[in-house]
């Protein structure tokens, strides 16, 4: 993760206050980190990974960074198995970063997630330059350009790009 984009991650959740946040895509929890860190001490961070090597590395990141254990919820698991699990309206932040192909499903369920309010932040969002450009037609490509559509689209969401990184989209929910 760009640390610009972090940057932007950790004042995001400052400003929200937020106490509960749900993260799809671990990685090595570089972004929990900067999460984390904008989140009050009560503050938990759900992350889901398909990956188990990446919960490892993200568990062992947060212990280093002294994040208590029951700041985090860890969950392996394939994330369109495991959102539909979590609690309606019940989350401040939602954090894509994980199977681009699967965004379009990524964002329903973020949008059942939300709580009034709460923000939709996804990584990636112009792809390597790919997105702007209409003969960039392959899978992972269109999936990217199209939830940028739909999120435009989408009236209960206000939302920007950030010029951060790979691009920040960022909408808020009403």
């Amino acid at each position: 993760m760009a640390p610009g984009v972090g940057a932007v991650l950790r004042v995001l959740a400052a400003t929200l206050s937020a106490r509960s946040v749900v993260e799809i895509g671990t990685g090595a929890g570089v972004s929990g980190l900067y999460l984390l860190r904008g989140m009050p001490e009560e503050g938990v961070l759900t992350t889901i990974d398909v990956e188990v090597e990446n919960q490892r590395a993200a568990r062992e990141a947060f212990a280093e960074e002294g994040v208590r254990p029951n700041r985090t919820r860890l969950i392996s698991g394939r994330a369109l198995d495991v959102l539909p699990r979590l609690t309606d309206g019940a989350y401040d932040l939602v954090l894509v970063d994980a199977e681009k192909t699967e965004y379009e499903e990524y964002l329903e369920q973020a949008l059942r997630l939300l709580r009034p309010g709460g923000v939709l932040a996804v990584d990636n969002a112009l792809w390597h330059g790919k997105v702007a450009d209409p003969a960039q037609r392959d899978a992972t490509t269109t999936a990217v350009r199209e939830l940028g559509k739909r999120v435009r689209a989408t009236r209960r969401l206000v939302p920007a790009m950030l010029p951060c990184g790979d691009g920040l989209l960022v909408a808020v929910a009403s």
